[in-house]
């Protein structure tokens, strides 16, 4: 397995220039600008072309990217778009014929289900952890990165700094996540992308240079006993009957919410073919749903059920990348 997907795993080096410090008098000639290393990480190639993925806060304001093939080969590498609701990137390098990963399904995992991480933690070239699957579908919110849009994958490899961007392969040696250090404090705990989701992204960025989340404009709440009695308590008129689901708490101005009519105060009783779905189930299946396609949902207002079909429409750029409404 390592030996099949370890020449595919390359280390990204993170350069910024920085004017030297020398005297301007002593020096009246315009001084260059040196490059100074900013960070690394790493990123697995998937198209033969030099297509790599990776993680979007490893290239992320750098001047310039330096791939770093296992074989040794260095190539300048150029950012072809990062995501940061995602945390995925892509970087072009230019050479052919290049080993490559081969791909899995992500929506196919299970806990419990080996698992091998691939990367390079303090410039440790193809260091290789294993471990299990332990847990799919946790919520941004849930690990502490809220401003992220993604379903983790819970994995005990480790993943440490230097690991992001890097592959996490299942037991047929195929890249089932792009692992992430969101969480540097966590002991035991790693994370990935699900590659489904960071494949999607990859491919948006490639054809128009951008990835492209749709949103409903709500506002959402994970409804337990103890917050729908203070949701009571706080909001009388709103006559909520529920102690579980999804409450909308929010609806933004001039979204597909607002022009569909839905207020706050509406319970979620079901969205497409999935019943009482949590706000992470919600945020799923809007971010599947295609541009011009329309998702259903059925909401409780009161002691009335109404169902309400309505279109995603693009989120506005100024919600990008702090945590926005779904």
């Amino acid at each position: 397995m390592v030996a099949e997907a370890g020449p595919a795993v390359v280390s990204i080096d993170t350069l910024r220039l920085r004017r030297s410090k020398e005297d301007s008098f002593l020096n009246p000639l315009p001084i260059p600008e040196v490059p100074v290393r900013q960070g690394q990480g790493s990123g697995f190639i998937f198209t033969p072309d030099g297509k790599i993925m990776t993680n979007a806060h490893v290239v992320e304001g750098a001047s310039a990217v330096r791939v770093t093939l296992p074989d040794g080969r260095q190539y300048d590498g150029k950012v072809v778009g990062t995501d940061s609701l995602t945390d995925v990137a892509v970087v072009q390098i230019d050479a052919e014929n290049l080993p490559t990963v081969q791909l899995g399904n992500s929506d196919t995992l299970v806990p419990g289900e080996w698992a091998i991480a691939i990367g390079n933690p303090l410039g440790l070239s193809n260091t290789v952890t294993a471990g299990i699957i332990s847990a799919t579908g946790r919520a941004s919110n849930e690990i502490g990165a809220a401003d992220k849009r993604v379903s983790f994958i819970q994995t005990d490899a480790a993943i440490n700094p230097g690991n992001s961007g890097g592959p996490l392969l299942n037991a047929a040696g195929q890249v089932v996540g792009v692992n992430t250090a969101v969480i540097s404090q966590a002991q035991g705990l790693g994370f990935a992308i699900p590659i489904n989701t960071a494949y999607r992204i990859a491919e948006q960025i490639i054809t128009t240079g951008r990835a492209q989340h749709l949103y409903l404009g709500i506002r959402m709440v994970q409804l337990t006993p103890e917050v729908a009695a203070q949701i009571r308590q706080d909001q009388p008129n709103w006559t909520l009957n529920q102690t579980q689901g999804t409450l909308i708490i929010g609806i933004a101005p001039n979204s597909p919410a607002a022009k569909a009519g839905l207020q706050a105060g509406d319970w979620i009783a079901k969205i497409n073919d999935v019943n009482q779905p949590s706000p992470q189930q919600v945020q799923s299946v809007v971010e599947r749903t295609k541009l011009g396609e329309k998702v259903t949902l059925e909401i409780q207002r009161g002691d009335r059920r109404q169902t309400v079909s309505l279109q995603p429409e693009p989120m506005p750029p100024e919600l990008y990348p702090s945590s926005q409404p779904e």
